[in-house]
């Protein structure tokens, strides 16, 4: 199937490289997309249209008083994997907006933190075809422990884009 968006088709033509390097170049996309990411570091592991990860290291600048993950940083991972992955399917002519997030802190994180988030075929259909419309993206992250320090579930829209 053909690449739907922008993001997509950059994604797509990335594909040649060597995994670390495509990774490296993901990232910098993630990174000029939204400067935020770049300030908290966040590396982009995997990007395609069922799922995105993210990583984020546990750096000086993104930890928190008693040495963990800030809780803005591990939210900021959940948020980017999730937005992503839905943007990744959404089409150019429809605009991405996050709805809502609701994150849960279960317990401090140790070391750094992937997230993960995941679309089921259902959903991806959805996004594609309907004009309008919104998902919830469940987002799965673990620290160096293989723990789970926080649970998220983050609500998108979609709406076409206006003209002109």
């Amino acid at each position: 199937m053909e690449p739907r968006n922008r993001l997509s088709r950059i994604a797509k033509r990335l594909e040649f490289l060597p995994d670390r390097l495509r990774r490296l170049a993901l990232t910098q996309v993630v990174r000029r997309t939204v400067p935020f990411t770049d300030t908290a570091c966040l590396t982009v592991e995997e990007l395609t249209v069922e799922r995105v990860t993210v990583f984020v290291e546990n750096r000086r600048r993104v930890r928190n008083h008693i040495g963990g993950l800030h809780a803005a940083a591990m939210t900021l991972a959940a948020e980017t994997c999730s937005g992503f992955v839905v943007g990744m399917s959404v089409p150019d002519s429809r605009m991405l907006l996050m709805k809502s997030l609701q994150v849960e802190f279960r317990k401090r994180c140790r070391g750094g933190l992937r997230a993960t988030a995941t679309l089921t075929p259902e959903q991806l259909a959805e996004v594609r075809t309907r004009e309008k419309g919104e998902v919830d993206v469940a987002v799965t992250a673990t620290d160096a422990d293989g723990n789970e320090p926080i649970r998220c579930r983050m609500l998108w829209a979609w709406v076409p884009r206006k003209k002109g």
